[in-house]
């Protein structure tokens, strides 16, 4: 096992995966049976079938916390995806996991985000807890962790025999990183022993999705730095309040004493996410080898594994709590942020009262309001304003 968690040896292939690494060879399967390709593995397979997905393509015109046309340069759930495939494949490669699950996983996480960030789907939510509990299709609510596997297994439509891309199980358990227990046994109704199995009984899912998941708040932290101060809400005399990153713009100056401006922001955001891939890398490889582990089905009885350490974690944590109050709650993202909510809801209202609003396809299906739940889920920004200012005559963003 020390041998397969070692530094220095660059994964060729399966043969030099570590033995707790999801093998593709070994999956648990899609659930519609295909032949394999010649030439792809399963979860490479899995990575180019979310790529050339709709719902993929939509993410570039949704936002990450400011909206698409407030400026070319913030992120969207896109380059945010991108990103966390980026980071997600260096720690697997030193780690020896599969890297191709960790970019399937990566690329597929956020494809059932809503429009406008948090605020789409907060404003979702609300409006499906808001409807009687009729039957499997109302009352429960909305989680884009759900709305992401249900793009993939039900909502694209792209191959002749099933619906969805059909993915391997160990993709769709990744992207299923949250489940509320309604959800879990909803889902564990329709696949008994799947992918929401371990919401309910404890476990974890594979490193590879466990290392997606802390890839995200490694990503997302440092862009939402990078963006804040790029919008002007946040500046670096604000930051120098949070440890985490004061203490790398200190080396950066250190190493580089007339840096200045966005060099030494983007310096800062730089030195501050290498050391915190190499506070995981060393962290993970610790856990992994004190536990003992040598299957990915040992990984699943055990407790998490892939983490920061302690001291990553607490300055991690202040980082983003410094983010929620000064940058999520900021005045000016706040009145964007209720003006997204009225869009979700005004567009959800109407189109419950007239579903004939609606696209023929999802006009027709038997559960209205999930149809329109999975419609809304699916906009992007400019699409759902220019909706909204169709329907309600109205420009809420001007």
């Amino acid at each position: 096992m020390a041998h397969h968690l070692a530094h220095g040896h660059p994964p060729a292939g399966p043969a030099s995966l570590a033995h707790c690494a999801s093998d593709p060879a070994r999956s648990r399967g899609r659930r519609h049976s295909e032949p394999e390709a010649p030439t792809r593995t399963a979860f490479q397979r899995d990575r180019d079938r979310v790529i050339h997905s709709t719902a993929f393509r939509r993410l570039v015109y949704k936002t990450q916390v400011f909206l698409n046309h407030e400026g070319d340069l913030f992120r969207t759930r896109l380059t945010h995806s991108l990103e966390v495939a980026q980071l997600g494949r260096s720690i697997a490669r030193s780690l020896r996991l599969n890297e191709d699950l960790v970019e399937a996983i990566a690329l597929a996480h956020d494809l059932g985000h809503t429009p406008f960030g948090h605020a789409g789907q907060d404003a979702l939510h609300a409006c499906m807890k808001g409807l009687p509990v009729s039957d499997d299709a109302d009352g429960w609510g909305f989680e884009h962790n759900l709305q992401s596997l249900r793009v993939v297994d039900e909502l694209e439509e792209r191959y002749p025999a099933f619906d969805g891309l059909n993915l391997c199980f160990e993709t769709r358990e990744g992207i299923l990183k949250h489940c509320s227990r309604n959800n879990a046994l909803r889902l564990e109704q329709q696949e008994p022993g799947g992918v929401a199995a371990r919401f309910l009984q404890g476990g974890s899912p594979s490193l590879e999705a466990q290392l997606c998941n802390l890839a995200d708040e490694i990503a997302y932290n440092a862009h939402d730095i990078d963006d804040g101060v790029r919008s002007g809400l946040l500046t670096l005399e604000q930051l120098g309040e949070v440890e985490l990153f004061e203490h790398y713009r200190r080396l950066a100056l250190k190493a580089h004493p007339q840096l200045n401006g966005r060099r030494l922001l983007f310096e800062s955001i730089r030195l501050m996410l290498s050391d915190q891939v190499y506070d995981v890398i060393d962290t993970t490889r610790a856990r992994v080898l004190a536990a003992g582990l040598d299957s990915v089905d040992a990984v699943r009885q055990s407790p998490p594994l892939v983490a920061f350490s302690d001291s990553m974690r607490a300055r991690s944590q202040e980082l983003k709590t410094f983010l929620f109050r000064d940058l999520y709650r900021h005045p000016q993202v706040m009145e964007t942020t209720e003006r997204a909510r009225r869009v979700v809801a005004d567009l959800f209202e109407r189109y419950m009262q007239s579903p004939d609003e609606l696209p023929e396809a999802h006009g027709r299906r038997q559960h209205l309001a999930r149809a329109v739940a999975d419609y809304i889920a699916g906009m992007t920004d400019r699409f759902a304003i220019r909706e909204h200012e169709r329907l309600f005559g109205a420009a809420l963003f001007p």
